[in-house]
């Protein structure tokens, strides 16, 4: 695997290799070791996988407070997204930045999301897969989120945003005085 970092400290694009023959194709999709600088003491507690259907639907920006902040690595295995960290972490040089990876089957490549980050994707071709490898268990009380169009952050999403759940929807806007997550 190929670690790049981001413009956003902590996220990182892990770039696999796809070995491929008149078989099929085989990556590996995480490998502790060759991540190692990434995930540090960490373990994958939780395997997530999400198929949303059409195009345009958005989902995000979530994250999870602590003590129960997560890491992710995300993955696309079928369709097209563009997906997106948002650094709202407190006290962080890239505080309320963002940046965006599309994934895709064709790329094998994944976006790792760091604790304090919000993350969200938009699908761009219908009935699309992502697999999420989380470090921290999901706790609804720990939920957070950030609205998909707020000013400030403000994500330039490839199409019109459309197909958002009612709870995607309503998330508030940052406060201008919001000094970010504590992790």
């Amino acid at each position: 695997m190929k670690l790049e970092q981001t413009g956003i400290e902590g996220v990182w694009v892990a770039a696999g290799v796809a070995h491929q023959d008149s078989r099929g194709a085989f990556s590996r999709l995480f490998c502790s070791r060759e991540q190692q600088d990434i995930i540090g003491s960490r373990s994958i507690v939780q395997i997530n996988h999400s198929i949303t259907r059409r195009v345009g639907a958005l989902r995000g920006l979530h994250y999870q407070n602590a003590p129960h902040a997560e890491m992710k690595i995300v993955r696309c295995l079928r369709g097209r997204v563009f997906d997106v960290a948002v650094d709202l972490r407190k006290g962080s040089a890239t505080f309320r930045k963002w940046t965006s990876l599309e994934l895709s089957p064709g790329n094998p490549r994944a976006l790792v999301i760091p604790e304090g980050c919000a993350h969200g994707f938009q699908v761009l071709e219908p009935d699309s897969e992502l697999l999420y490898l989380h470090t921290a268990f999901y706790a609804s009380k720990a939920e957070g989120a950030v609205r998909f169009d707020d000013p400030i952050i403000g994500v330039d999403w490839p199409l019109a945003p459309t197909d958002l759940s009612d709870r995607d929807l309503h998330h508030p806007l940052l406060d201008r005085n919001f000094e970010g997550i504590v992790v």
